[in-house]
């Protein structure tokens, strides 16, 4: 009796673990749909060129490229509580910088702080909720909760953007940009979030022990960095596989420039302003997120029946053409049916891509990898945001929208060693 006592009492303790999980999932990526469109067109309404704007969206991923792994240290030895609540007051801070913010220098300082934001957010949350699964039940598999919570993250983001992309239509006050309430709503959100991970984010024993000051952890962490960097290369350079599928994320973070940061710019050059932009662009992104998780579900069964190297190369194919599609559309109407192919086309490619990562890896370099093929992408990211909003700026937005697709497709021929392998491997899975 006592045996099934315990049983319930922690399959109480996991189940309430998880619908925290789900809504503090929700409302961490609520917000960010709230101001899809509104990161990119407040500061180009308020006098920024498209240069401008891609130099300050490319200082959040070079803040998070740098202290990605340093930060996740921080989180397993303060706790996963107070990295959590230091995030949230930093996403309201940095928000309400940016919904102040009138120059480029403010800007920036706005998107500095919304990268430690974010790397201080990265991974703690489920870490969290890992740790508390495991103290009622060590080792307990947690990947179906895992997977429920990205459920919540992607429509989360869809109703966001859609209330962001009403919000901005409703415009209910003339004397201020129609702008301005999507980013108040997304301040008042954050702010929810914060307080509610004080009040149910609660580290289990033995996590966040004080055993070092933050400080000293920090310059450990920094210290350590670099090792590991090292080591990932390494195995990297060993594996023509790994190494295939790492380089695939410098092209796929082209295309995803093209189909996210340049498509309210298409859509600001069509429709003649950025408020009719923004109020097109929330409801379009919902539908995009929205398809986007149906391709990732797609895409599991089309993988057991072509394999998932080919679902991936073809994901990556369709992909980059359907960003060459937005940026030959030449009305609102084309643009947004390519918008939602490409996510689509994004969503199948994600899971697909994981998958292949974690063939090439075991526990003990699993992690490793995934931060490398992370900061690829990050670094990719950033450095391609310099290039082609200049290059936008130089020509017009849908030329670099064609030019970002069509570099991205080139990228698919990076999954042919994986591909060859999957190959290999059939004849010795085949009964």
């Amino acid at each position: 009796m006592t045996g099934g006592g315990a049983g319930t009492g922690a399959g109480i303790a996991i189940a309430a673990a998880q619908r925290r999980l789900l809504l503090l999932s929700a409302l961490r990526w609520l917000p960010v749909g709230v101001m899809l469109g509104v990161t990119v067109l407040l500061p180009l309404e308020r006098g920024l060129t498209i240069a401008e704007i891609g130099s300050i969206l490319a200082i959040q991923g070079f803040v998070a490229l740098a202290l990605e792994l340093p930060t996740g240290a921080l989180s397993d030895t303060l706790g996963r509580r107070p990295v959590l609540a230091a995030s949230g007051v930093l996403a309201i801070v940095a928000s309400t910088l940016f919904l102040l913010a009138d120059t480029f220098w403010m800007f920036a300082v706005s998107l500095l702080l919304q990268g430690v934001f974010r790397v201080l957010d990265s991974g703690s949350l489920e870490a969290w909720f890992v740790d508390a699964v495991h103290e009622q039940r060590p080792g307990a598999e947690v990947a179906a909760p895992l997977g429920r919570a990205g459920t919540a993250l992607g429509v989360a983001i869809a109703a966001g953007a859609l209330c962001g992309g009403l919000l901005v239509a409703w415009h209910p006050v003339p004397a201020f940009s129609a702008l301005v309430l999507p980013l108040l709503a997304a301040i008042a959100l954050y702010a929810v979030y914060t307080l509610l991970v004080l009040v149910l984010v609660h580290d289990p024993r033995g996590v966040g022990a004080p055993r070092l000051r933050p400080a000293a952890i920090m310059i450990a962490a920094v210290r350590e960095t670099p090792r590991t960097v090292v080591a990932g290369v390494r195995r990297m350079v060993r594996s023509r596989v790994l190494a295939g599928l790492v380089l695939v994320e410098v092209f796929w973070s082209i295309a995803m420039i093209g189909f996210e940061t340049l498509t309210p710019l298409q859509l600001e050059g069509i429709l003649g302003g950025e408020q009719a932009a923004a109020a097109v662009f929330g409801p379009a992104s919902a539908a995009a997120w929205g398809l986007f998780a149906l391709g990732s579900l797609l895409a599991g069964r089309l993988s057991g029946v072509i394999g998932v190297t080919w679902t991936a190369i073809l994901s990556r194919v369709l992909n980059g053409a359907f960003v060459v599609l937005m940026g030959m559309s030449s009305g609102v109407v084309g643009l947004l049916i390519g918008y939602g192919l490409t996510y689509f086309a994004h969503g199948s490619a994600g899971p697909m891509h994981a998958a292949l990562l974690h063939r090439e890896a075991d526990s003990s370099t699993r992690a490793t990898i995934l931060s490398l093929n992370s900061m690829v992408s990050g670094g990719a990211y950033s450095i391609g945001l310099l290039v082609l909003t200049a290059f936008a700026g130089a020509t017009s937005a849908a030329t670099a929208t064609v030019a970002a697709g069509a570099f991205s497709i080139v990228g698919a021929l990076c999954y042919l060693p994986a591909l060859r392998q999957e190959r290999r491997a059939r004849p010795a899975m085949a009964p």
